[in-house]
């Protein structure tokens, strides 16, 4: 199974957006989805304050900001 993981933050507008497009995406391919936030943990809040929504599959970073519907399908097709 494909993991998909998604960093976040409270409030990310961009955040809610990255999770609707996934979970489109969802309907047609077939992976794992979970959403993590970074609030409150300092390593992640350094690593990724800038930059959420970070989306990483199968543990590799993928994307910043936006999810591409196409790049991730070809992403994921790639696997």
């Amino acid at each position: 199974m494909i993991e998909v993981l998604v960093y976040s933050r409270t409030g990310c507008h961009l955040c809610e957006v990255a999770m609707a497009t996934l979970k489109e995406l969802q309907q047609e391919m077939e992976f794992s989805l979970e959403l993590r936030l970074i609030d409150g943990d300092p390593e992640l809040e350094t690593k990724y304050g800038e930059q959420i929504p970070v989306t990483l599959i199968n543990g590799e970073t993928h994307d910043f900001w936006r999810v591409s519907p196409e790049r991730f399908r070809a992403a994921i097709a790639q696997l």
